[in-house]
C-alpha cells in the first residue's frame, strides 16, 4: 500500500511538473501558409479585325497588341498599346505618325456627295498615311494663299480651307462654316457614314456635334475656339504671320487633340500604370447594364445591335482612359494580356467591336 501511494504521488508530481513547465511540448494546430505565385513578368495580348466573324489572328489585316509589365503583386509597371495595319501587303503601325502630304493650289476644293451614294469632292491635298485620326496639314504658297486640311473626328471627312492672301484674318473662326463655303468637306477618310451638308451648313470644325470638344480640349488647338480669329487659329497650327500676312511655308502636318492614334494609345497606357491588374480586369466596366445588354452568348459586344447602340462606350475621353478611340477593341487586347498572366481565362474575354 505504501508502495502504491508512493507511486501515485510520484505520478501526480510528474503530471504537475509537465503541465506547469514552460518548455513542455504542446501540440497546437498551426495554419498552413499557401504560397502565392508571383505575377511578375511581361504579358502580351491581342485583338484583331474580323475575329467576331471567324477570322484568325494570322489572317487578319489589322490587330492591336497590348504589352503589360507586372510586378509580383500584379501592379502594372509599364504598358504599351500598338495598332498594326496591313498596307499593300506590308505591316505598319497605325500610330507611326509618318505621312506623305502634297498640296495643289490650283485646285478649288468642292464638297463630297455625303449622302448614301458617296462621291468624293475635289481636294487640294494628296495624303498617304496610316493615321488620319486628328490629322491636319497646311501650306502657304509664294503669293500668300493658305491651304488647310483637318480631319473632322465626327464625320471623318477632310475639312479643307483655301484662304486667299487678301482675306480678313481677323474673321472669327466660327464664321468659317460649311455653308459659307470657307470650310469644305472634300474626302471621307474612313467609315461609311453618310453626312448631309445642308444639315451642317451653320457648323464649323469646332461644333459639328457635342463631341467636337475633342478638337480643342487638349493639344495644339487647346486655346482656340469659335471666337478666335482665323489668324490666331492658323498660328496655332504653325502658320507664321508678318504684318498680318501669312508667310510662305512648305507643307507641314501634325495631329490635333490627343494626337492621333499615338496620343490616344499613349493616354490609355499611362492610365494603366499603377493599377492593380487583378482588380482592373478590363478597360470597360461590363457590369454597366447599357454595355452588358449588348454582349451576346459568344461574349461578343455590339455584334447583334443596331449601329450607334454602342456609342456610350466610345465616350471614352470623359470616362475611359482619356482616349477618343472605340475602346472595346483595346479592352479585348488588354484582357488577353491578363489571360497570358493567368489572371483571367479566355472565357472571361469580351470580344469588342473592331
Amino acid at each position: 500500500m505504501k508502495k502504491f501511494l508512493a507511486l501515485s504521488a510520484a505520478l501526480l508530481l510528474s503530471v504537475t511538473l509537465v503541465g506547469c513547465s514552460e518548455e513542455a511540448p504542446v501540440e497546437v494546430s498551426q495554419p498552413i501558409e499557401e504560397s502565392v505565385a508571383s505575377l511578375e513578368g511581361r504579358y502580351v495580348g491581342y485583338s484583331w479585325n474580323g475575329e467576331a466573324n471567324g477570322t484568325s489572328l494570322e489572317d487578319t489585316n489589322q490587330y492591336i497588341e497590348t504589352i503589360l509589365e507586372l510586378d509580383q503583386d500584379g501592379i502594372i509597371q509599364d504598358a504599351k498599346l500598338s495598332f498594326f495595319v496591313q498596307r499593300d501587303g506590308y505591316w505598319t503601325m497605325r500610330q507611326s505618325g509618318n505621312a506623305y502630304v502634297d498640296v495643289d493650289f490650283s485646285v478649288d476644293p468642292t464638297p463630297a456627295e455625303g449622302g448614301a451614294d458617296y462621291v468624293a469632292g475635289n481636294s487640294m491635298f494628296t495624303v498617304h498615311t496610316a493615321d488620319m485620326m486628328a490629322f491636319y496639314a497646311f501650306a502657304v504658297d509664294n503669293s500668300g494663299d493658305t491651304a488647310v486640311v483637318m480631319v473632322d473626328p465626327i464625320t471623318r471627312y477632310q475639312f479643307e480651307m483655301k484662304i486667299p492672301q487678301d482675306f480678313d484674318f481677323d474673321t472669327p473662326v466660327g464664321e468659317m462654316t460649311i455653308g459659307s463655303g470657307l470650310t469644305v468637306p472634300t474626302v471621307r477618310t474612313s467609315g461609311n457614314r453618310a453626312a448631309e451638308w445642308d444639315e451642317l451648313a451653320d457648323n464649323n470644325i469646332f461644333n459639328v456635334s457635342g463631341w467636337s470638344h475633342v478638337v480643342n480640349d487638349v493639344g495644339v488647338l487647346a486655346d482656340i475656339d469659335e471666337s478666335s480669329t482665323v489668324q490666331v487659329f492658323l498660328e496655332a497650327l504653325g502658320v507664321e504671320f508678318d504684318g498680318g500676312q501669312p508667310q510662305s511655308r512648305a507643307v507641314e502636318y501634325g495631329y490635333f487633340g490627343k494626337g492621333g492614334w499615338e496620343g490616344n494609345h499613349n493616354a490609355i497606357a499611362q492610365s494603366l500604370i499603377g493599377q492593380n491588374a487583378t482588380e482592373m480586369t478590363s478597360l470597360v466596366d461590363w457590369s454597366n447594364e447599357r454595355y452588358a445588354a449588348n454582349i451576346n452568348e459568344q461574349n461578343q459586344f455590339g455584334l447583334d445591335t443596331e449601329s450607334g447602340a454602342t456609342r456610350t462606350v466610345q465616350d471614352s475621353i470623359n470616362t475611359i482612359s482619356g482616349a477618343t478611340v472605340r475602346i472595346t477593341r483595346e479592352a479585348t487586347s488588354y484582357q488577353r494580356a491578363l489571360v497570358n498572366a493567368g489572371i483571367l481565362s479566355e472565357e472571361d474575354v469580351i470580344i469588342g467591336r473592331f
